[in-house]
């Protein structure tokens, strides 16, 4: 059984020392023989696409050196743009068939599917190669509303089962709460704030031990 691994997703502000953040939580993540950090999510909002491909320079050729995937979150013209190993899709940001025509069948292409299994099946039918799951809990990151439905772990346990697509499950996870989605077979964990809101290096080291012993 191969080991549930890091999806990385960036701050919103990811200038100053964020590149030496970056190169510091991915070496953490790397093992002698395994790696823990497979993704980087680059998640920006509210620039333009010139200054988006500034800030994303250093991060994908970081990403590069260690191995990890670089995707865009929401545009596929801005991975287009950048050359991205792939992009993250929300319900409102057009379909992975779409998104397949625009960046060509090497690209990695998720989707968000909150809490619904329809919404994961009509996904993987249209060619996404993983499929995300959240908020499993509150989180500043993945903005659900009020009304939202909470995802639950058996969906994370059906669709393991059934399917071979990898699942993602995101939404203020922490080393502290992410055991229970290991358990149910969560293939990643899509984790910010845990990683960004302190010690990066001291987070990628707890989530490694949580992932090790679950």
């Amino acid at each position: 059984m191969i080991e549930t691994q890091l999806y990385l997703i960036s701050p919103l502000d990811v200038g100053g020392d964020f590149p030496q953040r970056l190169e510091r939580a991915l070496a953490a993540g790397k093992g002698p023989k395994s790696q823990l950090v497979t993704a980087f999510q680059f998640r920006v909002k509210g620039v333009d696409s010139h200054e988006a491909a500034e800030l994303a320079a250093p991060l994908q050729a970081i990403c590069a050196a260690h191995d990890v995937a670089f995707i865009v979150n929401d545009s596929v013209a801005l991975a287009k743009r950048l050359k991205a190993d792939g992009v993250h899709l929300g319900q409102d940001d057009g379909s992975p068939r779409d998104a397949r025509e625009e960046l060509g069948r090497e690209a990695q292409i998720g989707v968000t599917c909150h809490a619904s299994r329809h919404m994961a099946m009509e996904a993987g039918e249209a060619g996404a190669d993983y499929v995300a799951f959240g908020a499993f809990y509150p989180s500043t990151t993945k903005d659900k509303g009020p009304d939202a439905e909470v995802p639950e772990l058996e969906t994370l346990q059906w669709w393991s089962q059934i399917f071979e697509i990898p699942c993602v499950a995101i939404g203020g996870i922490t080393p502290d709460n992410c055991a229970p989605l290991i358990a149910a077979g969560a293939d990643f964990l899509a984790v910010s704030g845990a990683v960004w809101g302190g010690n990066e290096v001291a987070a990628i080291e707890a989530f490694a031990k949580v992932i090790k012993r679950t």
